[in-house]
């Protein structure tokens, strides 16, 4: 069973009025769902359109093959439940970002009812021996209220996709104890590297008095022990390889290629998100050109923002400083034939994706702060010539697997991402082609699916072996 904020099918009604389930895009919905199918599995989610709750089986493979069940929520409780104490007090407190923080009562204590809700749905679904995996920071406090809730017995596993920030900053939430015994429920608590999974045990001894064993990953408390593992998240390597080989991605290359007028792409690909860097990529691409003229005409930065919680003031904040900045630079160094920003405030289709991976000499992938960034990983697995360079945040998951073959960067730090830039710019093919084959070995050794199974099995021996 897996309980997650939104759905991996939506409905919708084809032009003769028939409806039918979608499958949403998303790596962790593509692999999961045939898991799901094997195991005649349940997954529990939010459906943003559903009115009441149901109960509907969804496609695996063509056919019906395992249960969704909705949660529905109001308007009032999305505000302040997602909108508010999720998204306006986790996730910027995650990101180190202290000054977004803004911590409401009243949306505590919705978020608290909410993963009641929830909790409640996976207690009336669950079944004998049913895994419970539940995922990321919307649900905190969810695993001790399905295990205070199950009358049968089976593993709880819990997975935290962004970053679990030190303990000094952690200690800012004033619901700090409550977040950290939600998490305690489970029996396993993945994150996607080490450095989260000592912050997260560092949290549970400094604030909670929990006994603590680092090298075995344990946190005993109040008799029960929940082991804490690390699981980078991968993708889905053979498809993305796949279809960056195909002739019609080549088409699309050949296109983007014409159509950015520079000699050589710099491209970055994000959600329109204050965490991703964006601003500071500009400036940083800003302070390249002003340094080196020689690249003016020759060099331009396509960046692909993906719109992203559009409700949130904060977010329609940063698209107008973004637009303002990409204006400036345009406006300050276009010249006939060549405009140095490409921008696109779009999500782009899988195929069209991938042709700008191909197309794009340097990946500029620097968040300030992101769980993993799963972007690298799919630049990487799309160079299928083994050339081009992964510059990339020191401040990310992925530079812990990442990091020795590609360009680290500290993306606070512009004149450093700017330096960063040229010596990517300027690296000889050879050395383009080792880092790469390096690159695209790791990439591939750690995939979806590798991902899936070692937190799988993680969780179901915790279980078993009574942690």
């Amino acid at each position: 069973m897996l309980l997650s904020n939104r759905e991996p099918f939506t409905k919708k009604k084809s032009k003769d009025g028939e409806e039918r389930w979608v499958q949403k895009a998303g790596g962790l919905v593509s692999a999961l769902t045939p898991v799901m199918t094997q195991a005649d599995g349940v997954w529990v989610a939010w459906a943003p359109d559903a009115g009441e709750a149901s109960r509907a089986m969804v496609p695996g493979g063509g056919e019906p093959s395992f249960l969704l069940r909705s949660v529905p929520l109001s308007q009032s409780e999305v505000r302040r439940y997602y909108q508010g104490f999720a998204n306006r007090a986790l996730w910027p407190l995650c990101h180190y970002l202290l000054d977004r923080c803004d911590f409401q009562e009243q949306d505590w204590e919705v978020y608290r009812r909410v993963n009641a809700r929830f909790a409640d749905a996976v207690a009336e679904e669950s079944r004998e021996g049913d895994l419970v995996w539940i995922q990321d920071y919307h649900f905190c406090l969810a695993p001790r209220m399905v295990r205070e809730r199950r009358r049968d017995r089976g593993a709880i596993a819990y997975f935290h996709h962004v970053p679990f920030p030190a303990a000094q900053v952690f200690r800012v939430l004033p619901w700090r104890e409550d977040v950290l015994l939600g998490l305690l429920g489970a029996d396993l608590v993945g994150f996607h590297s080490k450095n989260y999974a000592k912050n997260f045990m560092t949290s549970c001894a400094d604030i909670l008095g929990a006994q603590v064993d680092e090298a075995s990953g344990q946190v005993l408390w109040q008799g029960r022990s929940t082991q804490v593992g690390w699981f980078p998240i991968g993708i889905d390597v053979d498809t993305h390889e796949a279809i960056a080989r195909s002739p019609e991605v080549e088409s699309q290359v050949t296109e983007i290629r014409k159509k950015v007028s520079g000699e050589k792409i710099i491209l970055g690909v994000d959600r329109l998100d204050y965490t991703k860097g964006i601003l500071e990529r500009l400036y940083a691409f800003e302070r390249l050109l002003e340094r080196n003229p020689s690249y003016r005409g020759e060099v331009s930065f396509v960046q692909i923002a993906v719109p992203s919680r559009t409700a949130v003031e904060d977010y329609r904040n940063l698209k107008r400083k973004v637009d303002e900045t990409v204006g400036r630079i345009n406006g300050q160094y276009s010249r006939l034939g060549w405009t140095p920003v490409s921008y696109q405030y779009r999500g782009l289709p899988k195929e069209e994706l991938i042709a700008q991976y191909r197309a794009a000499d340097v990946a500029l992938v620097t968040p300030l702060r992101d769980g993993m960034n799963l972007v690298a990983k799919e630049y990487v697995a799309c160079r299928v010539e083994d050339d081009g360079v992964l510059v990339l945040s020191e401040f990310t998951g992925a530079a812990e697997e990442l990091g020795r073959d590609s360009v680290l960067v500290n993306p606070y730090n512009i004149n450093d991402v700017a330096n960063a830039l040229d010596f990517a710019l300027k690296m000889h093919p050879d050395e383009q082609r080792a880092r790469m084959r390096r690159l695209r070995s790791r990439v591939a050794l750690r995939d979806i699916d590798w991902w899936l199974d070692e937190s799988l099995r993680a969780a179901q021996a915790s279980a078993e072996a009574g942690v």
